[in-house]
């Protein structure tokens, strides 16, 4: 774990070094205090440090002896969003050299002094842009992105029906209990009939963050709501989080399946751990077949899966559709350009052979408080006979 931590400490590094000396080599004004540039580089590394390292270290002891405190939760957002303009600032920094090293090899030579105003003009107004639109998004909360999905075998009696997915709420240091209200609040007005949580509704502690979840309770469906971990709940306390949500009446699937009866007709909805298990020394490992075992045959075969990489396993398995989150969708620009070379399905519907794949956008967000390209959701299902 230390080791993983420390790897990400130096991967943090280089990128902050590479922006600060691009920002600094670009700007006169920062050339020549060099000092104080460096150090203001420093202190924005330290910004982008103090939101992740607070909530695992300092912050939830003086929660719990002082109660909320408006100047941790100001932290936690400027750390957070300080990450956000670091990996914008990258990507648009790195985009800015090479459009203009292409530029003076294929056109003309670059004057240096009009070269640095472009490059700072550049990279302010992109990452100004994308952290004003991207913050204004997010806090708005999810959208409701109806979807219909055709499926073979699909019994007369369940065309219509209608399965709400709710998944990557991450609720934290700057998700809390009014956001999952709002979810709860939108989720039940579209009368699902049934609803789905796809993983990763937590970044902390049941001690924690156990209240700002208890909303889920209130979730309504009269076929029942389901719950299946994501990986960031193998982060914290994968039992701890398991009991919490049974406790507010939410069945957890792991490696099992339930029957789903409507009128003399039936289907069948499954569940698996998080895919990252297939790496992990635990007790349940991801495993799309076993939760199939002693399953009625010819019935239509839905799973919870929180990574859609779990696709390969659930197509040997024969499912028809497996409902996935935690991609994010690449969440801000321009990672939602970038996530497609890391992710075969990665946002929406898609098609894998003969069976369906849906990857929820995240209904709220990770890390940066950004959100542009791919809105928060809450998808609203509604199932057809093929």
């Amino acid at each position: 774990m230390l080791g993983r931590v420390l790897i990400i400490i130096g991967i943090l590094v280089a990128l902050n070094i590479y922006v600060a000396s691009r920002i600094i080599i670009h700007w006169p004004l920062a050339s020549q205090h060099m000092a104080i540039a460096w150090l203001v580089a420093l202190a924005f590394f330290i910004l982008q440090l103090a939101g992740p390292f607070g909530d695992r270290l300092v912050f939830p002891k003086l929660k719990k002896e002082y109660g909320a405190i408006p100047i941790i939760f100001a932290i936690d957002w400027a750390s957070y969003l300080a990450f956000g303009v670091m990996s914008l600032l990258v990507v648009y920094g790195f985009a800015t050299d090479i459009v203009g090293i292409a530029w003076e090899l294929i056109v003309a030579p670059v004057d240096p002094v009009n070269f640095d105003r472009w490059f700072l003009l550049t990279l302010g107004v992109l990452t100004f842009g994308t952290v004003v639109i991207g913050v204004l998004l997010a806090i708005v909360g999810p959208i409701v992105k109806e979807v219909t999905i055709p499926l073979k075998n699909l019994p007369t009696s369940f065309d219509g029906f209608k399965i709400v997915q709710i998944s990557d709420l991450h609720v934290g240091s700057i998700i809390g209990r009014a956001y999952t209200q709002n979810v709860v609040n939108i989720a039940n007005e579209l009368r699902p009939d049934l609803i789905a949580l796809t993983g990763d509704f937590s970044d902390g502690t049941v001690e924690g963050l156990g209240k700002d979840l208890l909303p889920i309770a209130d979730l309504e469906a009269p076929y029942g709501k389901f719950f299946v971990p994501g990986n960031h709940e193998y982060f914290w306390d994968l039992a701890g989080w398991l009991a919490q949500f049974k406790k507010m009446g939410v069945r957890v699937l792991s490696n099992e399946h339930v029957i789903i009866e409507r009128y003399g007709s039936a289907i069948v909805l499954a569940g698996v751990p998080d895919y990252s298990t297939t790496r992990m020394r635990v007790d349940q490992v991801c495993d799309p077949s076993k939760a199939l075992i002693g399953v009625p045959p010819g019935l239509t075969k839905i799973l919870l899966a929180h990574q859609p990489a779990t696709y390969r396993m659930a197509h040997e398995a024969d499912f028809d559709l497996q409902l996935s989150g935690h991609t994010h969708g690449g969440q801000y620009f321009p990672y939602t350009i970038l996530i497609r070379f890391f992710q075969r399905y990665y946002r929406g519907l898609n098609r894998h052979e003969n069976m369906w794949v849906y990857v929820n956008t995240g209904t709220g967000y990770w890390g940066p408080p950004l959100r542009l390209g791919a809105p928060s959701e809450i998808t609203l299902i509604t199932l057809r006979s093929e």
